[in-house]
């Protein structure tokens, strides 16, 4: 349950990626626009202040896609796409909160029925949770390593196999009480543990984006440009990972950036970059619960392909609960406020939306 490549690596590739095709969509928007090219860049101490809002976002999102890389190393992919479903809830509140957004009390119900729900599936016998080695979805690297790296490497390994070996780190002061919290915490579950913080912050991020987004004359603002200031953040954020830690800097500097990657990571490239960019777009021209709730359709097809490619074997219980965490979700999205003024906001957004879409394609 480790990983041949640094995780940092891939959300680097995948942010630099989302960033050189929004600064080509960006450019190609201000050339029809007639727009000065400075736009896209801090040609004043002003905008400068104003383009770091981006940074916080670009530092949740940051903070998001590197969890969910330990989040796999302790749960099934089934078991994580069908628990992460708490976002719902969390986004649900600071949809609320923060949006100020009106949500029924049928919609509240189901938002606690999904809430027990996942916690059943948790710690009930819904199968297998732990994640598990597929030797036949390993590949071969995309190169072969250097002599530099293979001694790097080496004396990587001896130096955590001599830190591991060394008994006197048990006698620190404090070390039995942290002790005693490590081994709580694996009794509740790091996964568990760590797929909630990542459901808060994946929450949080994006609402704060959806915010800002949206507010003021941003509404009107090109998705691309936005965008290009979000990414640019994504890359410093994951670029001063790689740079700051000394295991992932020498393994960098001396393996190169594509150090155990292979095909099948480099489809995940691939995959974060479009999934980055298509929630872009639902939280610019459509809303965070719309963008959650679509998301089912990944814990359906994930769960199908667990059950071909990761060995997973669900009980009777997962057949049971699961089911309740999608009836939840539905009752949820049928039930939404019919009211009269919601229907006018809606219908206005719709209008705004529209228009924006054509701004961002350059029309």
């Amino acid at each position: 349950n480790k990983y041949d490549f640094l995780p940092a690596s891939v959300n680097l590739l995948a942010e630099a990626l989302k960033l050189l095709f929004c600064l080509a969509m960006s450019v190609r928007v201000i050339v029809r626009e007639g727009r000065s090219c400075r736009e896209l860049g801090c040609s004043s101490s002003s905008s400068f202040l104003s383009s770091l809002k981006w940074a916080v976002p670009a530092f949740l999102y940051f903070l998001d896609n590197i969890i969910i890389f330990y989040v796999m190393t302790y749960l099934q992919p089934a078991m994580a796409v069908l628990f992460s479903n708490f976002v719902i809830l969390t986004t649900a509140v600071l949809f609320r909160i923060v949006l100020k957004r009106r949500l029924s009390w049928v919609q509240w119900a189901a938002l606690v029925i999904l809430f027990l729900s996942i916690v059943s599936l948790t710690t009930g016998s819904g199968g297998s949770q732990n994640s598990i080695a597929v030797p036949g979805l390993h590949s071969n690297p995309l190169s072969t390593p250097s002599n530099s790296c293979l001694l790097y490497t080496q004396l990587l390994e001896q130096m955590r196999n001599s830190s591991a070996s060394e008994s006197w780190v048990s006698s620190l002061p404090g070390q039995a009480w942290r002790d005693r919290i490590v081994g709580k915490l694996r009794s509740l579950g790091v996964g568990h543990i760590l797929l909630i913080l990542q459901c808060f912050i994946s929450a949080m991020a994006n609402i704060y984006n959806e915010k800002i987004l949206k507010e003021g004359d941003q509404l009107t603002e090109s998705i691309f440009i936005q965008n290009s200031k979000l990414y640019a953040f994504g890359v410093v954020f994951n670029g001063l990972t790689l740079g700051l830690g000394s295991e992932a800097r020498g393994l960098t500097l001396h393996c190169g950036l594509l150090h155990g990657h292979n095909i099948y990571s480099l489809g995940l490239v691939l995959v974060t970059a479009a999934l980055g960019l298509s929630v872009a777009f639902i939280l610019k021209f459509r809303d965070n619960m719309f963008h959650v709730l679509t998301g089912q359709i990944t814990t359906v097809l994930v769960t199908a392909l667990s059950l071909f490619l990761f060995n997973f074997r669900p009980s009777l219980d997962f057949f049971l609960q699961a089911p309740m965490v999608l009836l939840a979700i539905f009752i949820y999205n049928a039930s939404r406020p019919k009211d009269l003024e919601y229907s006018l906001q809606q219908e206005k957004l719709r209008v705004i939306n529209g228009e924006v879409f054509e701004r961002s394609r350059g029309v």
